[in-house]
């Protein structure tokens, strides 16, 4: 097989099912939509109501944007739906301000409290009633400094345009649906959790459906659902117009390599109720920025996710399976979209069969191919797992050279120049991939198959990458991950490809032919790999912006990319040794590879844009900090005041220093080893993800905000030490507990009174609250030696201004100014107050 036809007809092959795939991401609907009528889903309609909800700014939790505009138009909107239904339904509407706490494991572990945050509850039931519901969940608060468009305005309204949908039709529903529109999300998961677990509506609650972004438009991605109940499953693929679905998307983000989390969990841990999670994943560059506007959402966007959402609200609503849903709480369930077009669904028992099935076919033809001719069994074994071999230690070499790219492109200070121009790591890391694929095969069948058939060499590599797609479908299988369909499509249909075209490739060799019939055989799991890969880069790519600057991202991209080149490249590394030479090729990658890491190295891919159509900013956040540590007897002993800054990606404030210059890597924030989480004001938890914690010097601030008052009560009983303390502060605050050496914390009144601990050994309880909140009052209790005369615990509180007129002080305002235009900073000041007791 000549070298000039192989490689263009496997790259455009390769080009072509990329195409396909890409168009079908972006074909947001199957069909134009037609004008909608009053009872069906109006994209227009929602819009409005998007445009309004964004209208009215950043909505923090505890802000009069967040508890009084945004609530008193919600209200509005939902009093007109009512005025406007028809006789069928009954609309019944409450304003719930739950208080309450819960411990969570995410980002390390940590405790969290809220009081008085604010729910917007709707229930639409028939005229006479209902005993069941069906739950619809999204969120209208927005993180600081943001308009909250994609997160998660757009599906409040969305939900509003389906209750207006709802109530106009004639005919009730069998079952009631619930519309939660929850005020305290983005303060982690606060507002659900008050919801589910002390509104009385909650009890009625027999399923849900939990809108969110981790981007902005685009498809909404079903990524979690259950756990188990596959009927909600089969809900989704009966009734949803334009699918979008993956258990693949599932296993990976329940595995928690993705720093984020819903409300989904909270429905399932606290309210044990299962459900469908979906989420807008399209440009995530912008996700949580100021530039997550209405205007960047396209209403074919909206009308897919309205069609979708409504049906299957409908759909769950007249089931007969939501009133006995515990009796059908069985199994996993393997589900995955074919191109948008439809889902395929079936029970994971189901698909462990299959998989056995298919697996116990592989072998058995691989088994048979070893003992043809018998005599020569164990020359074909031999033969067969050299090739085995020879294919496992390529993809060693192809992952440690490209590694040690990416450490290197790290090291010199050239991380993320892939961030705004993704076709770079394609041409970087995935032309060395393929490269050095072929360089280890082109050396082994230069000098350790030499004089060997190549006909034969292609059939014994083919047989080797199938036994490895066939041992990794079982160890998968195995393992219980549903995900291992994917790897009964790379046994399958090559398999039966194989069989297919054995003769003509026996009598013909490698001819034109063959190669075409080849590559149609091979259509279905290629074409789904490359589906797939666009939907994880799509996830992935921008999650390396705001990951922290622990983890290397061109090591993680890289690695993504050398995964999913040992995927493709698996059933045709067997082409290496049919084609008389693949020189030319290897030396088309090696060039495209080192242009692509010189240019990479003269720094000419700025890792940031902000560019106004298609912006990917740089993610920063400054806390102007005032910082007082006090003695045992409540004097203090210690104050310091300035701008504490940090990147949200690995790049650290490298890239701000030539236009800041005082910010630089000489300056830093000592860790004060006596103080929890070093004494610094962490928001949450995430100490673990910032390697530099870079800090500009800068005076108290011209207008003090109040400082956080706190008063205690303490009593010692049988070595045990009780304090009651009360707090009060702005809307958001975190407390950090450390018990001194020989001290330990025993009991709170937190969460489920016992306390958990963050990464570290220290403890972490995040706290919010809306309007008019009583002062947070709570207690912890330690076990202590009964000499301490240093004291038994140190406390500190920070109290952080995301809003108002203390939000920012005048020196944070002059830094902000002079930032360039491709950083996204969020600045807000906080105080920082040590305790000793």
């Amino acid at each position: 097989l000549p070298e000039a036809r192989g490689a263009p007809l496997v790259l455009l092959y390769l080009l072509g099912l990329r195409v396909l795939a890409q168009v079908s991401h972006r074909q947001l609907l199957s069909r134009p939509p037609a004008a909608a009528g009053p009872r069906e889903f109006s994209a227009s309609r929602a819009r409005g109501y998007l445009d309004n909800i964004t209208a009215i700014g950043p909505r923090t939790v505890g802000s009069p944007e967040n508890e009084v505009l945004a609530v008193n138009y919600l209200l509005e909107q939902i009093r007109g739906i009512e005025r406007e239904s028809t006789d069928a339904h009954k609309i019944s509407v409450d304003i719930q301000r739950p208080t309450g706490s819960f411990s969570i494991d995410f980002l390390g572990g940590f405790t969290s409290y809220y009081a008085n945050i604010t729910n917007v509850v709707v229930k639409l039931e028939p005229r006479n009633g209902a005993e069941h519901a069906v739950l619809s969940n999204c969120h209208f608060d927005s993180v600081p400094n943001t308009p909250g468009a994609s997160d998660d305005a757009v599906s409040c309204a969305v939900m509003l345009e389906i209750l207006n949908t709802l109530s106009k039709s004639s005919e009730s529903l069998q079952h009631a649906v619930i519309f939660l529109f929850n005020g305290a999300e983005e303060n982690i998961l606060q507002a659900s959790h008050g919801f589910i677990t002390q509104h009385e509506w909650a009890k009625s609650i027999r399923a849900f459906i939990n809108l969110e972004a981790a981007g902005v438009g685009g498809k909404e991605l079903v990524f979690q659902t259950g756990p188990e109940n596959p009927w909600l499953v089969q809900a989704y693929v009966v009734a949803a117009k334009h699918p979008f679905a993956s258990v693949v998307a599932q296993e990976i983000f329940q595995s928690g390599i993705i720093p984020a989390d819903t409300d989904f969990r909270i429905y399932r841990d606290f309210g044990n109720v299962p459900g469908i999670d979906l989420a807008f994943i399209e440009n995530g560059y912008i996700y949580h920025t100021e530039y997550d506007t209405s205007d960047r959402i396209l209403t074919d966007s909206i009308q897919r996710a309205g069609d979708n959402i409504l049906a299957v609200l409908k759909y769950l609503a007249t089931s007969e399976k939501l009133a006995k849903s515990f009796e059908y709480r069985h199994g996993n369930v393997v589900f995955f979209d074919i191109l948008g077009l439809f889902v395929l669904a079936y029970p994971a028992r189901v698909g462990t069969i299959m998989n056995y099935i298919t697996a116990a076919i592989a072998f058995f033809y691989l088994s048979k191919k070893v003992l043809q001719p018998k005599p020569r069994a164990v020359h074909n074994l031999k033969k067969l797992l050299t090739a085995f071999s020879l294919t496992l230690t390529s993809w060693v070499c192809t992952l440690v050279a490209v590694l040690m790219v990416a450490i290197f492109v790290s090291i010199i200070g050239r991380a993320l120049s892939w961030y705004t121009h993704f076709y770079v790591s394609v041409s970087l890391y995935g032309t060395a991939a393929a490269a050095k694929l072929i360089l280890v095969h082109m050396l082994a069948k230069k000098f350790f198959y030499k004089n060997v058939n190549e006909q034969y060499l292609g059939d014994v590599f083919f047989d080797a990458s199938l036994m490895i797609w066939s041992i990794a479908l079982s160890v998968m299988t195995q393992m219980g991950l549903c995900s291992a369909f994917i790897c009964t499509l790379w046994v399958g249909f090559p398999l039966l490809t194989k069989l297919m075209i054995h003769k003509e490739f026996s009598q013909k060799g490698a001819t034109i032919k063959f190669i075409v019939m080849y590559m149609l055989g091979m259509f279905v799991p290629y074409l789904y790999m490359l589906y797939l890969s666009w939907t994880v880069f799509e996830m992935f790519t921008p999650v390396m912006g705001r990951s922290g600057s622990e983890i290397p991202p061109d090591m993680v991209l890289a690695g993504f990319i050398v995964i999913f080149t040992m995927i493709l490249s698996s059933y045709f590394i067997n082409f290496i040794y049919l084609v008389k030479s693949t020189k030319t090729t290897l030396l088309a990658l090696t060039t495209v590879f080192v242009v692509t890491l010189i240019l990479v190295c003269s720094g000419i891919f700025f890792p940031y844009s902000s560019d106004a159509a298609n912006p990917k900013p740089k993610r920063v956040f400054l806390q102007h900090t005032i910082r007082r540590f006090h003695d045992l007897d409540g004097n203090v002993v210690k104050s310091d005041s300035g701008i504490w800054i940090n990147g949200f990606d690995y790049n650290g404030i490298s890239h701000i220093t030539p236009h800041v210059p005082e910010i630089n890597d000489t300056i830093r924030t000592p860790c004060e080893e006596q103080a929890p989480f070093c004494g610094l004001p962490w928001i949450l938890p995430v100490h673990f993800m910032f390697r530099f914690r870079m800090s500009r010097i800068a005076g108290l601030h011209r207008r003090k905000p109040a400082a956080v008052a706190i008063s205690h009560t303490s009593r010692i009983l049988r070595a045990k030490f009780h304090s009651t303390l009360e707090a009060v502060s702005p809307s958001h605050m975190s407390l950090y507990v450390r018990p001194r050496a020989g001290s330990a914390l025993s009991r709170w009144s937190l969460g489920d009174g016992t306390p958990v601990t963050s990464l570290g050994g220290d403890y972490f309880v995040f706290y919010s609250r809306g309007l008019h909140a009583a002062p947070w009052h709570f207690w912890v209790e330690l076990t202590a030696p009964e000499k301490h005369s240093d004291g038994i615990v140190s406390l500190a509180i920070a109290a952080h201004y995301f809003f108002g007129e203390d939000q920012k002080s005048p020196q944070l305002y002059a830094l902000l100014e002079r930032f360039p235009n491709w950083i996204f900073s969020s600045g807000w000041s906080c105080t920082y107050d040590l305790f000793v007791f």
